[in-house]
């Protein structure tokens, strides 16, 4: 009877001490939702077919519309920085971006040095398949991706993009 009530009182002791803790799960250990959030999004782009053209000074494509649209959510500007995969991937690894896109498929070797969001639209391929394209975000910021794919998904759906 006794051990019982010792777990049930320090199940109950725990749950009030974090009752007062500023505790958000999912979290950003650097914080890249909030600094976002009304600031501004630091987005990688490699040009890449219909996805991302750079052709002057502006990017364009669907997927800058779509990172555009993401920052209007938040309320936040975008910078954008068109580079390579592989210099976009090492800006996300030192925390000067936010998030990389260019039409990257889930088959990605970028894993090992970057958070992956999960597939949210599908391409087709010039070999006549198709693969599904997800973004880069930086490893860990995991509120940031929730936000992030949350909005990938919905708006796919609503672009007729999706997988």
């Amino acid at each position: 009877m006794r051990r019982p009530l010792r777990v049930v009182t320090a199940t109950a002791v725990i749950v009030l001490m974090l009752a007062g803790c500023d505790i958000r799960i999912p979290s950003d250990p650097e914080g890249t939702l909030e600094a976002v959030d009304g600031g501004v999004l630091r987005a990688g782009v490699s040009p890449n077919g219909e996805w991302v053209r750079w052709d002057g000074e502006e990017p364009h494509g669907v997927e800058i519309d779509v990172l555009t649209a993401f920052a209007r959510s938040l309320d936040a500007d975008v910078e954008w920085t068109v580079g390579s995969e592989e210099s976009l991937v090492r800006g996300l690894e030192q925390g000067d971006l936010d998030v990389v896109a260019g039409g990257i498929t889930e088959q990605t070797p970028w894993t090992s040095k970057a958070g992956v969001t999960r597939p949210y639209a599908e391409a087709a391929l010039g070999d006549g398949s198709t693969a599904e394209l997800v973004m880069l975000v930086p490893l860990g910021e995991n509120a940031f991706v929730s936000e992030l794919e949350t909005f990938l998904i919905d708006e796919a759906e609503s672009r007729g993009i999706a997988p």
